[in-house]
């Protein structure tokens, strides 16, 4: 799936602690992920979110962090250890044409496709796949960056998940990011 993908080096820039500042990952996540919940994180990366979704989530929940760079993977790996999550963090690398994640088809309560779906050369797939890992009533929180993505690009981005069934939301506000919040029928 991957057609620009960043590069494995960027992801210790991207865990840097001042990006909490404007990207908490504790404030973007609460209001979705809650207790019990099973989240999907497709282009996880090294964990900037995964360790804080895995903590909402606790023990009775699980976060599924999907990356197709084995090297992000080992590195979140690491941390999940560090952090003691490895009993709710399950790491995975997926294929390059496809998230890898049909064993989860109907078990996912919300996705988490952050700074990704630009990155992805047919939206529409991952979409698709997206939602049927979601269960009914299931969500995807998507946040873009403004300067990546234009603002008709994202609207063409939501107007490709609405085509394979999603409705969609506003999202909540992430500064200098344009985000949505795709429910599933």
């Amino acid at each position: 799936m991957a057609e620009r993908v960043c590069p494995w080096w960027m992801g210790y820039f991207l865990l840097t602690p001042i990006r909490k500042l404007f990207e908490n990952p504790r404030k973007i996540l609460s209001p979705f992920v809650k207790k019990g919940m099973n989240v999907l994180e497709p282009g996880c990366g090294m964990g900037f979110f995964t360790l804080e979704a895995a903590r909402l989530a606790g023990p009775g929940g699980g976060v599924y962090a999907v990356d197709l760079q084995q090297k992000m993977i080992s590195a979140l790996e690491r941390r999940v250890r560090r952090a003691k999550l490895t009993d709710v963090v399950a790491a995975r690398v997926c294929p390059a044409d496809t998230l890898g994640v049909s064993d989860l088809d109907g078990s996912i309560d919300i996705a988490l496709a952050f700074c990704l779906v630009h990155e992805v050369p047919d939206a529409g797939r991952f979409f698709g796949e997206v939602r049927r890992a979601l269960r009914p009533g299931g969500r995807c929180l998507v946040i873009e960056p403004v300067d990546h993505v234009s603002e008709e690009d994202f609207e063409a981005t939501l107007e490709t998940a609405r085509g394979v069934g999603f409705s969609v939301a506003a999202g909540p506000y992430v500064r200098r990011n344009h985000t949505a919040v795709l429910e599933s029928g």
